[in-house]
């Protein structure tokens, strides 16, 4: 019996033990989950990067600022949020700035100011052409409202098909200026980016929106393979309009 009672512990040893070299269920399941782990670290860095450096490429010499920008009939001025009180945050009123220095030095005759207004309370249009005319003295007649420019993208999107805009300067701040030029140029608008750089005072803002940039470039660049229509509507003739007036009052810059 004691024979037995060895032979089945003996037995019961040589099925547990795994021999040398083998991995258990555990061990393969982590190498698997490893492997995707950096097929997926591989392929994030491929998209960002990717992304970056078309952003990077296709803007290259066409980021200028304020005191050295070139002539064009229109200036889209990109919305960046209100405070709580419905007033441009220090990032919108830097950029509506330098649509002021761009409109009184001549280098661009219509602004089109293109925010979003999707509820009620909240109206980042008005609230620009109103800082405009009421700070900067530009004539209302020259600020033409878009109120469905809810991203970058629908912003420089509207402004073509929308409002029949052929060639503009971009206004925003210096580290996402470039992502709007990039797209502009990608479905056809004839851009240059002027960049506000006197945000970089609120410097933790100012790095947090750099750093956001990565993934913004990418959420672009999808945009743009895809066509994604933003809101449209019925186009509108306010900028037409208005550049016909600065012609006849002959007031018009860089439509030639």
């Amino acid at each position: 019996m004691g024979d037995r009672v060895v032979d089945q512990v003996v037995t019961a040893g040589a099925e547990t033990t795994q021999p040398e070299g083998r991995r258990g269920p555990g061990q393969r399941g982590q190498r698997r989950i490893l492997a995707v782990a950096l097929v997926l670290l591989c392929l994030g860095t491929v998209t960002i990067g990717g992304s970056w450096l078309w952003v990077q490429r296709s803007t290259a010499g066409l980021i200028q600022d304020a005191n050295h920008a070139v002539s064009a009939p229109v200036g889209l001025v990109l919305g960046a949020g209100l405070t709580q009180t419905g007033q441009p945050t220090p990032f919108l009123a830097a950029r509506l700035d330098v649509a002021a220095q761009l409109y009184r030095a001549g280098k661009v005759t219509v602004l089109l100011v293109s925010g979003d207004n999707r509820a009620a309370n909240y109206n980042e249009p008005d609230a620009m052409r109103t800082y405009l005319v009421g700070r900067h003295g530009i004539p209302a007649e020259h600020v033409v409202t878009d109120y469905a420019g809810r991203d970058t993208y629908d912003s420089c999107v509207r402004a073509v098909r929308i409002f029949d805009v052929t060639r503009a300067l971009v206004i925003s701040q210096g580290y996402h200026v470039p992502r709007a030029v990039a797209i502009c140029r990608a479905i056809g608008l004839d851009a240059l980016g002027v960049g506000d750089w006197t945000a970089e005072q609120y410097a933790d803002v100012w790095r947090s929106g750099a750093q956001r940039e990565l993934l913004a470039n990418v959420k672009a660049a999808a945009d743009v393979l895809t066509s994604r229509d933003p809101v449209l509507g019925a186009p509108e003739t306010a900028v037409t309009d208005a550049l016909r007036h600065a012609v006849a009052s002959g007031g018009a810059t860089g439509l030639s």
